[in-house]
Parts: structure tokens; C-alpha cells; sequence
């Protein structure tokens, strides 16, 4: 089939390679403009861009689909359909309306449930025990469209959002072309979307990153997991320059002894223990700023921590 392909990050050039993998044509694919990165902030290409050129593939990256002026680039492609994963640009009714069979999107949730920007990481931090890949036929909506395929995936009691976002894109990569393929075959049938159960996973906001201690310890330690290995979770402590990250932790009950220490409190024993609203976060790494993550033992030997240091609330 003749494709367009809309996509940026790593997860959306997964399903590229598959697409291409199962002998599709990619005629154009679109991605967001290059972006500083690194120490030196140098531009640096998408990994859906570097996919593609390596591949040979055209690439556009158009700032906005909104501007008529783009709408005949697409239009001279001829492609049947648009495949769009991890776009990042809102496609307007007229750029749905191009490729002849329209657009499908591929949704990292179960539809209705994390509809938006961050479904993954939205899954783990509300304690969802599974999730999945659905592919959908695009609508003016967000992520209200018709729903062609769905298969559900397990979250792991620790994983991270880093870790179910490779297990999501593997599934997504082999679910858009097994959704191609039932096309071509005339096998599938769109069905709407339940009218009940819709969520929204809205975009990650920089105030969500700073650790505040007075919540329970287990909603934190979701969240720390949500976020790993972006953006991560950070506090602040007293003689620390800069903010510290607190990378792999569990939640706890507290035991009687604890019960009066403050949220944000460092507990005395073994390990580190923080005393949170309800509960107690155990965490097991950090990282300083401009360091490495590293082990709670090996972070130790750098920066001593004590009983009854007190990480400052949110």
C-alpha cells in the first residue's frame, strides 16, 4: 500500500521499520523539526528523520499542518493512506480527508481509556495492571475516532515507563501492519469507541516533577516509575547542590516508631527511607545533578546521608 507516515520519537520509527519491513511504499514521511540536544545543543534529526533518510525515504517537516500551503505536498504523494504515530502535530479535517483511505493512528492505551499526550506514563502512575496498542481511524477528535484493532499487554508490578514503552512499540509496530494487512484484505470493521470509560492522560507538566512528600508514598513511587527514564522525578535537600533525582523506589507501611517523623523526613535503619503523607518511600537509586545515576550505596560514598535530613517539601 502506498503510505504517508507521521511520526517522531523512537516509538513512531519502530512501526516505520515494520511498515517498510512488510513492504509497504512510504512515499513521504513527515516528522517535527530538528531539535537541540546534548551539551552543545546542536540540532539534532528525530530518530523517526534518521530512519527515514537511511532508508532513502523523503522526509518533510512541516511546523504546522493547519497552513493550507502544505496541504498540496500531501495531495501529490497520492497515498491511500496515512499512518501516524507520536506525531506531535494536530492534523486538521482537511489533511484527514487527503489520503484516500484516511488516517490511523497508533494509540499507546486501550481506547477510551489515556485518550492524550502521555498515555503511558498516566497508566503506570494510576496503578493500571494492563494496557495496550490500538489502532484507530483518525477523527477531528483527540483520539475519539473509530476503533480498528486493540491487544492489551500486562504492566509489570515495577516497570518502568521506559520499559513498557519498548514492549508498546513492539506491539504497535506489528499491530499496524497486521491492521494494513486486514485493510487490503476488506477483513476489518471500524467499531466506535465505548461511550463510557474515557480518560485523559494529559501532557507531563514540569511542576509534576518535583517530589512533593506529603502525598502517599505508594502514588509517588508510581509516579517515579512513570517517569523513568524522562523526565524523572526530583527534591531537595540541604547541602546538596541542585536537585536530586530518586530513581528506582517502593512504598511501604509505616511501622509505629516512624509515625511522627515528617513527610519528606529521613528515617534511621538500613537503606534510605522517607517518611511520606501515608507511608514510607524506600529508594533504592539517585542521581546529583550532572551526575550519573547510580545505586543508593554508590551514591552514599559521595553524599553521606542521615537520619533526620529532611528532603524540603514541593
Amino acid at each position: 500500500m502506498r503510505l504517508i507516515f507521521a511520526g517522531t520519537p523512537e516509538f513512531a520509527a519502530r512501526a516505520l521499520d515494520a511498515l517498510v519491513g512488510a513492504g509497504h511504499d512510504i512515499a513521504l514521511v513527515l516528522t517535527r523539526a530538528d531539535r537541540p540536544a546534548g551539551r552543545g545543543q546542536r540540532l539534532r534529526p528525530s530518530p523517526v528523520k534518521q530512519r527515514a533518510q537511511a532508508l532513502g525515504i523523503p522526509v518533510a517537516q512541516p511546523a504546522s499542518l493547519r497552513d493550507p500551503a502544505q496541504w498540496p505536498m500531501l495531495e501529490a504523494v497520492g497515498a491511500e493512506l496515512m499512518v501516524v504515530a507520536a506525531y506531535g502535530l494536530i492534523l486538521p479535517a482537511e489533511v484527514l480527508r487527503i489520503p484516500a483511505r484516511g488516517c490511523l493512528n497508533i494509540h499507546a492505551s486501550l481506547l477510551p481509556r489515556w485518550r492524550g499526550a502521555a498515555p503511558i506514563q498516566r497508566a503506570i502512575e494510576a496503578g493500571d495492571t494492563e494496557t495496550g496498542i490500538t489502532i484507530m481511524q483518525m477523527d477531528e477528535g483527540l483520539d475519539t475516532g473509530p476503533m480498528l484493532l486493540a491487544r492489551a499487554l500486562p504492566i509489570g508490578e515495577e516497570e518502568t515507563g521506559g520499559q513498557l514503552h519498548d514492549r508498546l512499540a513492539e506491539l504497535g509496530a506489528g499491530l499496524i501492519v497486521e491492521a494494513l494487512a486486514g485493510i487490503e484484505a476488506g477483513s476489518l470493521v471500524a467499531q466506535s469507541q465505548p461511550a463510557e470509560g474515557a480518560v485523559y492522560a494529559k501532557r507531563i507538566e514540569r511542576a509534576e516533577t518535583r517530589i512533593d512528600w506529603r502525598e502517599p508514598a505508594a502514588r509517588l513511587a508510581r509516579r517515579i516509575r512513570a517517569f523513568d527514564p524522562a523526565p524523572g522525578m526530583h527534591s531537595v535537600l540541604a547541602g546538596i547542590d541542585g536537585p536530586v533525582k530518586l530513581w528506582a523506589a517502593r512504598s511501604r507501611d509505616t511501622a509505629p516508631a516512624e509515625a511522627a517523623a515528617r513527610p519528606g523526613e529521613i528515617l534511621p535503619g538500613q537503606g534510605l527511607a522517607i517518611r511520606c503523607g501515608e507511608g514510607v518511600l524506600q529508594v533504592l537509586e539517585l542521581q546529583r545533578a550532572g551526575g550519573k545515576r547510580l545505586a543508593l550505596a554508590d551514591f552514599m560514598k559521595g553524599v553521606p546521608l542521615a537520619a533526620g535530613q529532611v528532603f524540603e517539601p514541593a
